[in-house]
């Protein structure tokens, strides 16, 4: 599979928010206009808010620190050298997938939905290649697109090169897509991120991993165990 499939998504993507109320739709399943008030709340659900974003961000940040250490300090032993490469991969991944996304929530000026005056907020619906109305004055900068918080459990599916047969590679993968999923609905059931949001950080994701594999299989001159997403 080469990258052309994830960027034409990518591009699908972008088109189909920017030209539909989808994200509206999805999202007005997620909120009561009569109480003002979210399917899920961060107060008053703490332990789900801890089972699904505190306590997975902090699980995922020990395993990426777990895997760098692994490659420096144990990097001659014969398990951490015969999966070196798969190692790698999910350790740039980890790092490059979160960043990459922050990087970008930082610059697009994209509201949360409990920012937008639809549900109680202050911003005005806009779109991503859309300006804001000439009336609205921007008291702060919006940081909500693409979704940072299932940026973690998207980057995981860097996993899939650390396996070597074929049916563990897409246990991987599929355990990396719940966890990004689970995440991310979580996040939009509190009121947090579109479903648009959600959807271009697992493609960023996947396109990310995909030259992060490149990269790290030319590197290590490990072709022959090549085998891409």
């Amino acid at each position: 599979m080469n990258i052309a499939i994830p960027l034409i998504l990518l591009v699908i993507d972008l088109i189909t928010f920017q030209f539909t109320t989808l994200d509206l739709a999805v999202q007005d399943l997620f909120y009561n206009f009569q109480n003002s008030t979210w399917l899920l709340s961060n107060k008053d659900n703490w332990f789900l808010h801890f089972i699904l974003y505190s306590g997975e961000k902090k699980l995922i940040l020990i395993f990426g620190i777990s895997v760098v250490l692994a490659l420096i300090f144990y990097r001659k032993k014969q398990i951490v050298s015969d999966y070196k490469s798969g190692l790698m991969i999910v350790a740039f991944s980890l790092i490059v997938v979160p960043f990459t996304v922050g990087q970008l929530k930082g610059n697009t000026n994209m509201p949360c939905p409990c920012q937008l005056e639809r549900y109680g907020g202050k911003f005005p619906e806009i779109k991503l290649f859309n300006s804001y109305p000439s009336n609205f004055i921007q008291t702060q900068k919006a940081k909500c697109y693409p979704a940072g918080h299932a940026s973690g459990g998207f980057a995981l599916m860097g996993l899939y090169f650390l396996f070597k047969t074929k049916r563990n590679k897409r246990m991987a993968l599929a355990g990396a897509f719940l966890t990004g999923w689970i995440t991310g609905l979580y996040k939009m059931m509190n009121g947090d991120h579109f479903l648009s949001h959600t959807i271009t950080t697992m493609l960023l994701a996947w396109i990310l991993i995909f030259l992060v594999s490149i990269v790290v299989y030319n590197f290590t001159q490990d072709k022959e165990e090549y085998e891409a997403i």
